[in-house]
């Protein structure tokens, strides 16, 4: 029983999940020379087992729901995916608004509006670590009650 071959490696993390055509290489690449892992990797792709836009794809809709485009967009282009890619897997995943989904997360987190102008920063900062926009966050907490927050 030796040590297994890039292929197989290959084959054991795409059981896994879907992985990038960059994060697969890179978790390759301490078992072999970069010819051979673009070798393994392309023939992954030509099989069907290897696709970035598959991947986009899941990660979208796996995290579509508690982050916004901008933070799913810096995720993925993070993980390597191409921003064309990036783009479609967006418009397609994405069906509710991004108001929607900021609403939604914000909803889950908080449920009320802010008392207070520290309350309101410190709900608009959650927003914002989880990649929502500026004008998304004022909407949906109507306005800060301080306009130096």
């Amino acid at each position: 029983m030796g040590e297994p071959s890039l292929r197989e490696r290959a084959i054991r993390h795409l059981a896994r999940r879907e992985h990038s055509r960059s994060e697969l290489a890179r978790k390759l690449a301490a078992h072999g020379d970069a010819e051979e892992v673009d070798e393994v990797l392309g023939r992954m792709s030509e099989l069907g087992l290897l696709s970035d836009t598959r991947f986009a794809g899941a990660w979208v809709r796996g995290k579509a729901g508690r982050f916004g485009a901008a933070r799913l967009r810096r995720e993925l282009t993070r993980r390597g995916v191409a921003a064309e890619t990036i783009d479609e897997a967006l418009a397609a995943e994405c069906g509710d608004s991004e108001l929607d989904r900021a609403r939604a997360v914000w909803q889950a987190k908080f449920g009320s509006a802010p008392g207070d102008a520290r309350k309101w920063a410190r709900q608009a900062r959650f927003l914002q670590s989880r990649g929502f926009a500026s004008d998304l966050i004022r909407k949906i907490l109507k306005e800060s009650p301080d306009e130096s927050a």
